[in-house]
């Protein structure tokens, strides 16, 4: 009886034992990812961060706090802000940020992420009522770089670096809503009046030019008839030259063989001619005495 007794007793030291041992590893070993850190307190002072890879705590003596070094994104809803004319608009946006000193953003903040919403809220108001209203409607990338600068400057002291922000939606009063609509509909009415007036300015620029083109072309081609008629006239001319020249050449050779009886005979029978006619009277030239001669003298 004794003996089953210290043998039950033995077994449950064991296990108590076993337990303990597995609890000690369990609390003891932290495997941490490459993005991530652990930042360790070793009775309530801080010895700095640890990891990746396996990492040995002392239970109950050392606490440790998970911070995430991969760049984060948050949401701030939409928040109602006064422009500098004092006027309401809502906006929300994204703000993007990285831990770079994982001790210091334990160290120094509570809540990183509650005191990074708030100061992310106030910033916006701030940023938001030293600019007009058009200038929010129109410049969101120059909101966009304030609001990183402001909120880097406050977060750096936290070892947390603010690498962007991004607004997604800006709500106008309705006023404003409604004045921005009836300005896009008269500038469409605009666009599509000039585009109309450049079409037909267009259209009457190319039918004028293809006029000219066209009194250029016949211009031409009037000038380059005008050019052939010359030069055929011109042609002609030279022919009809040659050929009363041609004409003259010959007349002179026959002219130089003729003799005084066969100018004579010519005048003879150009008197016929005259005779058959209904003339009754006949003008004679001097020399046609003088051509008679020749017969009489003959005979």
């Amino acid at each position: 009886m004794q003996t089953g007794g210290a043998f039950n007793l033995l077994t449950c030291l064991i296990g108590v034992v076993v337990i303990l041992v597995v609890l000690f590893f369990a609390t003891a070993i932290r495997i941490v990812n490459e993005y991530q850190r652990l930042v360790v307190f070793r009775l309530g002072r801080c010895i700095g961060s640890r990891g990746p890879g396996i990492v040995l705590l002392i239970p109950i003596v050392d606490r440790a706090v998970k911070v995430d070094l991969r760049e984060q994104v948050r949401e701030i809803p939409h928040q109602t802000s006064i422009t500098k004319d004092n006027a309401p608009i809502s906006i929300d946006f994204l703000w993007y940020y990285k831990v770079l000193d994982p001790t210091e953003s334990v160290l120094q903040v509570g809540n990183f992420e509650t005191a990074a919403q708030g100061m992310a809220t106030t910033t916006l108001r701030a940023v938001i009522g030293g600019i007009l209203l058009d200038e929010v409607l129109s410049e969101r990338e120059h909101i966009n770089n304030m609001l990183r600068t402001r909120l880097d400057e406050v977060t750096e002291r936290w070892g947390v670096k603010v690498t962007n922000v991004e607004i997604r939606e800006i709500i106008p009063p309705r006023e404003v809503q409604e004045a921005m609509n009836r300005q896009m509909s008269a500038e469409r009415i605009r666009r599509a009046v000039v585009t109309e007036s450049t079409g037909t300015r267009e259209a009457a620029v190319n039918v004028a030019e293809g006029e000219k083109q066209a009194a250029i072309l016949r211009a031409e081609g009037e000038k380059q008839s005008a050019i052939l008629r010359a030069e055929g006239e011109r042609e002609a001319l030279q022919l009809r030259a040659q050929g009363f020249a041609i004409a003259l050449g010959k007349i002179f050779e026959v002219a130089q063989t003729v003799d005084q009886k066969t100018m004579t005979l010519q005048y003879f029978d150009t008197l016929k001619s005259l005779g058959t006619g209904a003339a009754t009277k006949f003008i004679f030239p001097m020399e046609f005495t003088s051509m008679m001669e020749n017969f009489l003298k003959k005979e």
